[in-house]
């Protein structure tokens, strides 16, 4: 048996069909959607990712600016360039990359960042509403695993659901925003003690840890979905997940190809917030 593939591609472009009509109202009443990412130094991933959004967004018609500043900016500088994106009307969404370095206060500046334009939940008011159900912004790569699942005809409902990572980014949203969709959740992390039994009695694998190659195929169930969130550089610079692909899509009924899957979701994901954002505002 080989495992259906469930792209990015498709679900971005689900996603897409549902913004054109929402930004063309938005439009129509004077307003362009708008993000601006704070963006320290430049990592390779936060470039990766800062590219693919900017694309994402050119084709959407949303308006997109960097802010970027130098690795050894000061708190004080760090938070005057936030102060003016959350007090700029014209700005809708605000996404900072993170980790941000040692030098920065991160805890801090999280709770500064404006809840109604924090569009990737970094604020704790955002992170609230998450474990209540309450409306705000789920992290976005949270919702981009689920919104795949999703729109490949995963009812989440009753579903066993093993969650392999417990960051704050991914693994801890993740597992409360299934449980507001009535799965059973269990979430596993490093210090698991039997990580391949609690993924063989899963109906659906989210792997979030950053471990290449962590999920292998005696720990999937015969034509369970797995959904993989890792983003992993091999040796030869090529990007892999957290699961053995080659391997496990011949026991699974579904699986998320990396590169090409979840990762392909998350600027769209990113996307809706913002115009939910500009939307909500008056």
């Amino acid at each position: 048996m080989t495992a259906q593939l469930m792209l990015g591609k498709d679900t971005a472009a689900a996603v897409k069909a549902d913004l054109d009509r929402e930004i063309e109202d938005l439009k129509a009443r004077g307003i362009i959607p708008r993000l601006e990412i704070i963006r320290v130094g430049e990592k390779p991933e936060d470039m990766a990712y800062e590219n693919a959004a900017r694309k994402r967004f050119e084709k959407l018609g949303i308006e997109l600016n960097v802010t970027e500043l130098p690795e050894d900016v000061t708190e004080e500088e760090f938070e005057n360039s936030l102060a003016i994106k959350n007090e700029d009307p014209l700005v809708h969404g605000i996404l900072v990359f993170r980790p941000l370095p040692e030098n920065l206060d991160e805890e801090r500046i999280s709770g500064l960042i404006a809840p109604e334009k924090d569009v990737d939940c970094m604020s704790p008011v955002n992170i609230a509403k998450v474990m209540t159900g309450d409306e705000g912004f789920d992290p976005c790569t949270a919702e981009a695993a689920i919104e795949i699942g999703e729109r490949n005809g995963i009812d989440f409902d009753g579903k066993k659901v093993t969650v392999i990572g417990r960051s704050m980014v991914v693994g801890r949203p993740l597992a409360m925003m299934l449980l507001q969709k009535n799965a059973t959740v269990t979430v596993c992390h490093s210090h698991t003690k039997d990580l391949a039994e609690a993924c063989r009695g899963a109906d659906v694998i989210i792997a979030a840890a950053g471990h290449a190659g962590l999920v292998a195929a005696d720990m999937v169930s015969e034509g369970a979905c797995v959904i993989d969130v890792g983003i992993n550089v091999g040796p030869d610079g090529k990007l892999t997940g957290d699961v053995d692909f080659d391997a496990v899509s011949e026991k699974a009924g579904m699986i998320t190809p990396v590169p090409g899957g979840v990762g392909g979701v998350t600027t769209s994901i990113l996307a809706r917030h913002v115009v939910l954002a500009a939307g909500r505002k008056k």
